[in-house]
């Protein structure tokens, strides 16, 4: 009789757990697609408008100071970002309201002046922050922090791209490479899902490529697919020691803040001239479309690295991820 109590007990808890996290993961996804909407079409406006008028990429140094006075002001380090986000799900630590507002103002600069960044980066800050947030309200201990934390990332890498699996496991890899958090798959799940519906009322177009010719598997393609594979990881590595090199570099050779930015403006000001076209300028979403269909340019890849090292490493905000896939 008594195991029979216990045996109840225990199904009657995991029942009110599973309840308790259904309805929280989907708050956070309410919340978190509503914003991640919200920054998707203003990332998106932004980029159309700095398309039609090409001369905005002239105030990239201005916008660049802008975004470091936004972060003094806030008294927030520059340099932080989604390394933050990331160290507050290993540890004890929270993540700050005002990054949210911060790292979503300071991406559509970066995006509408022609700075070389993605999106993901300030998806998983917005997401991250708005989690953290939730988990304040709740009450919630810890160990339920850092789970509402990746329900957060989850939700907004969600309305951003329109993925709500490849979002849930972004989450759940990004914190530990080569570790995979399973007991958090059902929340993150749940809060991508409620996101990703958010998205189409918003009409937010999901991320999609279409293949008009899918190649026949044979060994000739297997073969060519395990060269390039090789070729990749190359470059990613090469992607990699640029981005983290520019970076120590830049804080090395200009110590202030401000001017350092200014000059990352600059450079990429020059650059853009120099090439004599916008292609690298923004995350590229539109050069991806002309890889697929075979019109990328040969050094389309090596030119995104040095426009996106310059970006990043000199303090604009973004992500590294959809560049990377531009360079892929």
């Amino acid at each position: 009789m008594e195991t029979y109590k216990k045996r109840l007990l225990s199904t009657i808890n995991y029942t009110i757990t599973f309840l308790k996290w259904i309805l929280i993961a989907a708050v956070i996804g309410l919340i978190g697609g509503s914003i991640g909407s919200l920054f998707h079409v203003s990332v998106e406006f932004a980029t159309y408008f700095r398309q039609k008028h090409n001369w905005l990429i002239m105030l990239l140094p201005f916008g660049g100071i802008i975004i470091v006075w936004l972060y003094k002001l806030c008294k927030m380090p520059v340099n932080i970002g989604t390394n933050q986000v990331i160290e507050s799900i290993r540890s004890d630590e929270k993540v700050p309201f005002v990054m949210a507002p911060l790292i979503f103002v300071s991406t559509v600069i970066t995006h509408l002046l022609g700075g070389s960044a993605g999106r993901e980066g300030a998806a998983l800050q917005l997401g991250g922050s708005i989690g953290s947030q939730v988990g304040k309200i709740f009450r919630l201990d810890e160990k339920d922090m850092h789970l509402i934390t990746l329900c957060g990332m989850s939700s907004v890498f969600s309305a951003l791209f329109g993925t709500p699996l490849t979002a849930t496991f972004f989450a759940m890899e990004v914190i530990s490479v080569g570790v995979i958090y399973y007991s958090s798959f059902l929340p993150c799940i749940t809060a991508s899902i409620v996101a990703y519906t958010i998205s189409l009322l918003f009409n937010v177009e999901p991320v999609r490529y279409t293949l008009k010719v899918i190649p026949k598997v044979s060994l000739p393609i297997i073969i060519k697919i395990m060269v390039l594979s090789v070729l990749c990881a190359g470059v990613s590595i090469v992607l990699c020691m640029i981005m983290h090199n520019t970076q120590e570099l830049m804080k090395k050779k200009v110590k202030n803040e401000f001017l350092r930015i200014a000059v990352g403006g600059i450079l990429i000001i020059v650059l853009t001239s120099l090439v004599g076209s916008m292609d690298y300028n923004g995350a590229g979403m539109d050069i991806i479309s002309k890889a697929i269909a075979g019109e990328a340019r040969p050094e389309a890849f090596i030119l995104k690295i040095i426009f996106t090292a310059i970006t990043i490493g000199t303090g604009f905000k973004g992500g590294e991820i959809v560049p990377t896939f531009f360079v892929g």
